[in-house]
């Protein structure tokens, strides 16, 4: 069993920290709101960091998931960031869902000062991360995925090792894309089904199983249509995701015109008091006839 520090107890990195602590590691914690961190060590155990650089002070393994390249870089190269105390040797595992640029950053700088760097953001939402069946896409080179796979197990379902690093962040970027195609279809879909007089139900019934069947139609469909958007993956952060997948592709030269589409139709939703509400709420912007 592993001393890991784990920074960032959110709603995906907490319930990823409990499996870790479930799985017999030892762990301390750190968040920047402390009472979560006091709440997690009285429900699964561990140790509260004041810092993450004390966090990381003794860890074999540092893992993060935090909210954007601001914060990655507070917790990681600011005076009491992680990379000031990780030993040489060590492994360091970002799980938070950031630029390409800052992943690259930090492997550079990781492998100045010794030690192992992953990027490797996830898929599979709070429900993945409770349940422990995320996907994992990893950028890093071949022993440091092959070290990160032994904690990884804890929580994921699949790891794929995509390249290099940043490598990883680039996939999470083509992942956030189709999730924002899809949502879209799926909401213009069910307002179709509605002003047609249709059953949902029955419509659900009689198109998941088929070639129209995905993860957004399966788990959100009966939720869109009862008008119910008060959990999961918020609206605030697929905008960041999108942002960050749109700057890249300024950068390599591809063309997103659906996801810039997308993106708009999520800003409105934000202006009507939607940002905290589950990416399905892309729906309300559509009027039910």
């Amino acid at each position: 069993m592993a001393n890991i520090a784990f920074i960032g107890l959110g709603v995906m990195g907490a319930p990823m920290a409990g499996h870790l602590a479930q799985a017999g590691h030892n762990l301390v914690v750190f968040n920047r709101t402390m009472s979560k961190a006091s709440a997690w060590t009285e429900k699964y155990g561990g140790e509260v960091a004041v810092s993450p650089a004390q966090a990381a002070q003794d860890a074999e393994i540092v893992i993060t998931c935090v909210g954007n390249d601001d914060d990655l870089r507070a917790v990681t190269l600011e005076s009491d960031g992680a990379f000031r105390t990780i030993s040489k040797g060590s492994l360091f595992i970002d799980h938070s869902t950031v630029s390409a640029h800052i992943a690259r950053e930090l492997a550079t700088e990781g492998e100045k000062r010794g030690f192992h760097c992953v990027d490797a953001p996830v898929s599979g939402g709070q429900a993945g991360a409770e349940n422990g069946v995320l996907s994992v896409m990893c950028g890093g080179t071949d022993p440091a995925i092959a070290a990160a796979r032994i904690v990884m197990q804890a929580y994921a379902a699949r790891v794929t090792h995509i390249g290099a690093a940043g490598t990883g962040q680039t996939a999470k970027m083509v992942n956030q894309i189709c999730i924002a195609g899809v949502v879209q279809g799926v909401a213009e879909a069910l307002r179709f089904a509605q002003a047609s007089g249709l059953d949902t139900d029955k419509v659900y019934d009689a198109i998941s199983g088929g070639a129209a069947q995905s993860w957004q139609l399966v788990n959100r469909w009966p939720t869109m249509a009862k008008d119910e958007f008060d959990f999961g993956f918020a609206i605030d952060w697929m905008r960041k995701d999108l942002g960050i997948a749109l700057n890249e592709a300024r950068n390599n030269g591809a063309t997103l015109p659906m996801t810039a589409l997308v993106d708009q139709f999520y800003a409105d939703v934000q202006a009507m008091g939607g940002g905290r509400q589950d990416t399905s709420a892309l729906i309300r912007r559509i009027d039910r006839r």
